[in-house]
This record gives structure tokens, C-alpha cells and sequence, in this order.
């Protein structure tokens, strides 16, 4: 019996060229079967063409068809980004030449824990992270899984610069995840100030750090995930300093703004934090995992230091092996940086620009035509890509069972999203590629077929 071929090596791309052609026939079948956003049937019905298309897990025997057999099974009950009526969540289509360079990290297999098994993939991610650091006012970032990982490194470069005494102070909008990290690290109960509008309110706020002992986080949010609004910066930063708070924005959603001249005025007050969360699997287009940790004084990052032997020798260090243990918590680490800095490089300020600004357009475009209909209400004005909107008069209960109707027959992706005491449907726009018309068969979906 040979061997099967490797990824990687001399023979390696010979190898993979009759399997990319493979997978991608099995894509072409599976999302043609599938024939919308996502898989009819609902979960049940799902689990079992997934259960059939495996059979036995682990045979005695492999099998040949395995690869088109399980991506075809994967590609046929997948909730598709790219289709235009997949809007619920902050989940990207990524772009091709992304997944193109994502292809070649898993070819190559770099590990970001010691320079001698990625010399140039950790010379890249220098290079990538300060420059994205840069454009958010920060001098460095470390490359993270996305903005849960991210919001929990702040915290905790936080508690080592401020004592394990520190307290939290987040909006009611805030990811969940900001005080999840304030459990996992063992900081005091986080303070969760009411945002009956949806943003922090600098009074309330104020208010709140005066009664307050410190030290003290404030973490804002530029991009909510329910509505995506974004806190006023200025104002929160302002409060801040007077208070001698530290200053944490999460702008996992409205970070991508910073590449947009029309719509980066929004993220002002940005460059005021001690960290800043970005996420570039959202407003970035990239195939996930793409988050980052920016910070503005890169020696809180010593704070990561740790020793390894076998990894980061004293005397290897000495003779100018670079360090890469202390850049992240985990230790092996893909190099994530590769498909970020094709696209940077690809698509350039401008091309990046484009896309923001165009599924900002998109938003609008929804909310006028929400606007105008005669059954439907919208929530208000979006300030990103997101939008609220529900059936006039439904009450809660139908409203969420209109979702999952959608959902159960594959028909629609939309989210939810509590606000103002309603239940409300949620479109996060993300597919520049999306048409008008692909907007009003998006609202033709929920209109007047709400379930009782």
C-alpha cells in the first residue's frame, strides 16, 4: 500500500491539484442541492443526510469518493454567507483570493510559537499586525481567533497592569464575552451600565465611575452586535482620563471603518484607548479566524512573557532568534496573517474601501424600502450593516416563530435582537455583492407570513 501524498514538499502541489478540483466539484454539487441560503428541514433533517453521507466514521477500509462524498455532505447543509438572503449574523463571505492564500498556510503548516518553524510567516505577521495597529492610533497587535479572544487578552493585559482588584465597567450593549473574561480571569463582578438607547450614555457613565472605586476598565463598544451601533468614543474617552479609568474599545463589528474614508470619521476616539479589539472575519472578508488585539503601549505586552525551553532558549534569544512565544496564549498558531495580508495587498486601501462602503449602502438601501412598507416597521436608521425591522403589530412569540420558519424551510437567515422591548428580526448585511432586488426578496420573505 503507498502512502498518501503531503501538502507541502516538492511533490506537494502535484498532489493537490487533482483535490482542489475535487472539492471544488463537491462545492459546485452541494450548494446546487442545497439551492438557498441554508438546508431545509431544520435540524433533524440535517443531522440525518449528515449521519448518512458518514456512515461508519472510522471504517476498516478508507474510501476513495471520502473527500467529495464529506464536502459535498458539508457544502449541501451549510448556511451559505455568500447568498444574499443569508443576513443574520456577523458571519462574512469570505473573499476567493483569501481563501486562496488560506490554502497555502495549511499547505505550508507554519506554527507561529518558534521562529525556526515559521521564519517568514512571523516576519509577516510583524510587519501586518503594526501596520493594522497604526491604522487604529495603536503601535502593536497580536493576532488573535476573533474578538472573544481579543476582549479577553484586554482584560487580561488590565488586570496585570492594574491588580487583580480591577472592575469592569461595560455598557448593557456589550459583547457577552467581556464579561465572560471578567469571570474566567477572576476580576471582581463587572458593573453593567443600562444603554436604554442602545450606546453608553456619557451621564450615566459618568456618574457611574464617580461612585465607583477604581481601578477601573470601561470597556465601549464601536459595533454592537444586536444593532450595530457604536458608543460616543470622544465623550467615553473624555471620562476616561478624568477618572483615571483605562480604556478598552471593542470594535470587533466597526472596525472595518478605519478603511473607509467616508465612514472612518465614526470610529473617532479610537486611537484614545489602551487596547482596541478589531475582527477581520467581519468587515474584512476573511475566511475565519482573522481577530486582532491592538495595543498602545506595546511593553504591556511583556505581561505574555513565557519561557520554553525547547522554544525560546536564553541563549538562542541572545543570538537573535526572535521570541514569538509571548505574542499570543495559545502555542501552535496557523498563520492567519497570510490571507490578511493577500488582501491588504490585493485589494489596497481603495478595494477595501469599496466593499464597506458598499454594504453600508446596502443597510440604507434596506431601510428605505422597510421604511415604505406598509407592513413592516424598521427599528431605525442603521449605523453599519446591521438592520432591525419586524411585521407591524406581531407580537413576540410570532415574530420568533417567523424566523424559524424561515430557517426550517431554508428560505431566510435572519437574526434577532431584543430592543426597546420587542423582539425584532436582524439583517447583518455583509455580501457587497448583494442587488436590490435581493433586498425586497429578503422583506417579500417575512411579509405577511407571520405564524400564529
Amino acid at each position: 500500500m503507498s502512502l498518501p501524498p503531503l501538502a507541502s514538499g516538492p511533490e506537494g502541489p502535484d498532489a493537490l491539484r487533482p483535490l482542489l478540483a475535487t472539492v471544488l466539484d463537491a462545492l459546485h454539487t452541494g450548494t446546487q442541492a442545497r439551492r438557498g441560503p441554508l438546508p431545509a428541514g431544520g435540524p433533524a433533517a440535517v443531522a440525518a443526510r449528515v449521519r448518512d453521507a458518514v456512515g461508519d466514521v472510522l471504517p476498516d477500509e478508507g474510501d476513495p469518493q471520502a473527500l467529495h462524498t464529506l464536502v459535498q455532505a458539508l457544502a449541501e447543509g451549510a448556511a451559505d454567507p455568500a447568498h444574499p438572503l443569508c443576513a443574520a449574523h456577523l458571519h462574512c463571505p469570505p473573499l476567493a483570493v483569501a481563501v486562496a492564500a488560506d490554502l497555502a498556510a495549511s499547505a505550508l503548516n507554519p506554527s507561529l510559537d518558534s521562529w525556526d518553524q515559521a521564519p517568514a510567516a512571523s516576519e509577516l505577521e510583524t510587519l501586518v499586525t503594526r501596520a493594522l495597529a497604526r491604522e487604529a492610533g495603536m503601535a502593536d497587535a497580536l493576532v488573535t481567533t476573533g474578538g472573544t479572544e481579543s476582549n479577553q487578552l484586554a482584560l487580561l493585559l488590565a488586570r496585570e497592569q492594574h491588580g487583580p482588584g480591577l472592575r469592569l465597567v461595560h455598557g448593557a450593549n456589550a459583547h457577552h464575552s467581556l464579561p465572560r473574561a471578567a469571570w474566567l480571569l477572576g476580576l471582581p463582578t463587572p458593573v453593567a451600565v443600562p444603554t436604554p438607547t442602545g450606546t453608553l450614555d456619557p451621564a450615566t457613565l459618568d456618574d457611574t465611575l464617580t461612585r465607583l472605586p477604581g481601578p477601573v476598565l470601561v470597556a465601549a463598544t464601536a459595533g454592537t452586535t444586536d444593532a450595530g451601533l457604536i458608543d460616543p468614543l470622544p465623550d467615553i474617552a473624555d471620562l476616561c482620563a478624568t477618572h483615571g479609568a483605562r480604556l478598552h474599545i471593542d470594535a470587533a463589528y466597526g472596525g472595518g471603518l478605519l478603511f473607509s474614508d467616508r465612514h472612518r470619521p465614526r470610529l473617532t476616539g479610537l486611537d484614545a484607548a489602551h487596547t482596541v479589539t478589531l475582527d477581520l472575519h467581519k468587515l474584512g472578508w476573511q475566511p475565519a479566524a482573522a481577530g486582532l488585539l491592538a495595543v498602545h503601549d506595546p511593553s504591556e505586552l511583556t505581561a505574555l512573557h513565557h519561557h520554553a525551553d525547547y522554544l525560546n532558549a536564553d541563549d538562542d534569544t541572545d543570538a537573535g532568534l526572535p521570541d514569538l512565544l509571548g505574542r499570543s496564549l495559545r502555542t501552535t498558531r496557523r498563520p492567519d496573517i497570510l490571507k490578511i495580508a493577500v488582501t491588504l495587498k490585493t485589494l489596497g486601501r481603495t478595494g477595501l474601501a469599496t466593499l464597506v462602503d458598499q454594504v453600508c449602502a446596502h443597510a440604507q438601501t434596506l431601510a428605505d424600502l422597510i421604511r415604505q412598507h406598509p407592513t413592516l416597521d424598521l427599528y431605525d436608521r442603521p449605523t453599519l450593516s446591521t438592520v432591525l425591522f419586524r411585521p407591524t403589530g406581531a407580537p413576540d412569540a410570532a415574530v420568533a416563530a417567523l424566523r424559524r420558519h424561515l430557517l426550517t424551510d431554508g428560505h431566510a437567515v435572519l437574526g434577532r435582537a431584543h430592543l426597546d422591548g420587542r423582539l425584532w428580526l436582524k439583517t447583518t448585511l455583509l455580501n457587497p455583492h448583494t442587488h436590490p432586488d435581493h433586498l425586497a426578496a429578503l422583506l417579500k420573505a417575512a411579509e405577511g407570513n407571520t405564524p400564529t
